[in-house]
């Protein structure tokens, strides 16, 4: 073959690989890039298993369900702007659906009604936003706040009854917070003597929430307390610091998310327990009723119960369970299960406290 025909076939061949759609016929029409696309919104990177799992997870289970789609992600770094930003832009790509972790779930409600009318579908995930979502996954949240609570009791044992709790709680632009905070409560209430400091700590702020503990303790003596309800893991470190700094030991603190730092202070000592929710079943189902979604496929298998918001009412719904995890339940929870690795957990200088747990 001559070098002239060669490269008039070469040419040839790739003008038909380029545009093999468009001898289907004049009025075929290409849908927008974006409409291929799923979106994603996670809100914050300060607690680590954004990033580590949640985004990960959700994006391995597209790809595996549809070859053709393309994970837009996006995380708002606890920026509400920036997450509104986020989330026009994405409709304003074509983007029919939408994995939203809210920032602010009211300020949310908004922008999901908004895209609703454009026909854009946003899958509520861990947080439930307010406005016209067309499904929620996440976990029972009040359910994981009297884990919490029946976790300081636990760890109180005969104490508990004359004991004196400080709590502070996460974020109030979270709608998680305020459940959380009423789980713990229901068993806090009726199981202890009383909650003697109590705050709210907004953006789930782990300096805040150390500057608390260490305005608790200074309010009420190292010895006016007896355990510490954190509500999640990133706060619970930096109240661990703020215990050790002040010199007070052997108080019972809780937290919750099972992060790799949590599980080493489990390790230590100088954390009591978390509490575990599985984010890989989570993260597939957000997955799999987005890709559903998508596909104008139902997902009345994914979505078994309803659920409830102070703007909308019968959303579709999917809602796992969480349990503690303690230093002696570490090897047969969350190792087990493959969520983190024990040599991630038993670094050197924990190697000896590993070995004396069974953890391997």
């Amino acid at each position: 073959m001559n070098a002239p025909l060669r490269r008039i076939l070469t040419t040839a061949m790739a003008l038909s690989l380029a545009v093999p759609l468009a001898a289907c016929g004049n009025d075929h029409q290409e849908p927008a890039a974006g409409e291929k696309s799923i979106g994603l919104l996670l809100p914050e990177n300060k607690a680590s298993r954004y990033e580590d799992f949640d985004r990960r997870i959700i994006s391995s289970k597209i790809a595996s369900r549809c070859l053709e789609c393309r994970l837009d992600y996006h995380n708002a770094k606890s920026s509400v702007d920036a997450q509104r930003q986020q989330f026009d832009a994405l409709v304003k790509k074509g983007v029919k659906v939408i994995i939203l972790d809210p920032v602010d779930a009211q300020a949310a409600g908004s922008w999901v009604d908004a895209a609703a009318k454009q026909g854009v579908k946003v899958v509520s995930y861990d947080r439930l936003t307010e406005g016209k979502a067309a499904a929620y996954v996440s976990y029972d949240n009040e359910k994981i706040g009297r884990l919490q609570g029946e976790g300081l009791v636990a760890a109180l044992g005969s104490r508990a009854a004359t004991a004196d709790v400080v709590m502070l709680n996460g974020s109030p632009a979270d709608p998680n917070s305020p459940e959380f905070k009423k789980g713990a409560h229901d068993v806090l209430d009726h199981k202890v003597h009383k909650i003697v400091y109590e705050k709210d700590i907004a953006d789930w702020s782990a300096d805040k929430a150390g500057e608390k503990m260490t305005e608790a303790i200074k309010n009420l003596g190292p010895a006016g307390f007896d355990a510490v309800y954190s509500a999640n893991d990133g706060m619970a470190g930096a109240i661990a610091d703020a215990l050790k700094s002040a010199g007070v030991r052997n108080v019972p603190l809780g937290g919750q998310d099972a992060e790799l730092a949590a599980l080493q202070r489990l390790v230590k000592g100088t954390q009591t327990f978390t509490v575990y929710k599985e984010v890989r079943p989570e993260a597939k189902t957000a997955g799999d009723i987005a890709v559903n979604l998508l596909q104008g496929k139902s997902i009345a298998s994914l979505t078994p119960t309803t659920v409830t918001g102070k703007s909308t009412s019968g959303i579709p719904a999917k809602l796992f369970s969480a349990k503690i995890v303690t230093r002696n339940t570490l090897q047969d929870t969350v190792i087990r299960d493959g969520a983190v690795r024990a040599d991630l957990i038993c670094t050197k200088d924990l190697k000896a406290a590993c070995e004396s747990l069974g953890i391997s």
